[in-house]
């Protein structure tokens, strides 16, 4: 058995915690501190995205240009993003507020939905040198889609 006593943390009470404990401490503030300022920028480029997307829409109806397929596309490409940053918002609340492992699991599937379907929608074959590479390109993005939606299924019926 161990003596308290011999232990020099222990025998001089007036220093508190160590000074690794006292580290430690410091860091866990700073990281929560962190997420807190992670957070609220988050919510400052949310709320930046919105009110450019509800200019852009408002100037495309203006202008006429709102029947472009590609303008429209443009607009829904912007609100996916803006859905990436409100999903990237909650996980970072939720690992702030030490939530749940699984429901921070949860989060990070949702973003990356959003973010697949996002590239799904915005796919361009032309933007790729081959047809071969654009198939390519095209396979990763469904096996990914299909992926997160099984690691999705998988994860509500636990």
């Amino acid at each position: 058995m161990t003596d308290d006593r011999s232990d020099p943390v222990r025998t001089r009470p007036e220093l508190g915690d160590s000074l690794d404990d006292r580290i430690l401490a410091f860091s866990q503030k700073l990281i929560r501190y962190t997420e807190v300022v992670a957070a609220v920028v988050l919510g400052v480029l949310f709320a930046i995205g919105v009110f450019d997307l509800a200019l852009q829409i408002v100037q495309s109806a203006a202008s006429g240009s709102i029947t472009d397929p590609l303008i429209v596309v443009g607009f829904i490409d912007t609100a996916l993003l803006l859905l990436i940053i409100v999903e990237v918002y909650h996980t970072v609340v939720a690992y702030t507020q030490e939530s749940d492992t699984r429901r921070i699991v949860r989060l990070v599937l949702y973003t990356g939905v959003i973010a697949m379907v996002r590239k799904a929608i915005i796919f361009r074959t032309g933007e790729y040198a081959t047809e071969g590479d654009a198939l390519l390109a095209a396979t990763a993005y469904t096996l990914l889609i299909l992926g997160l939606a099984a690691l999705l299924v998988v994860e509500r019926r636990r």
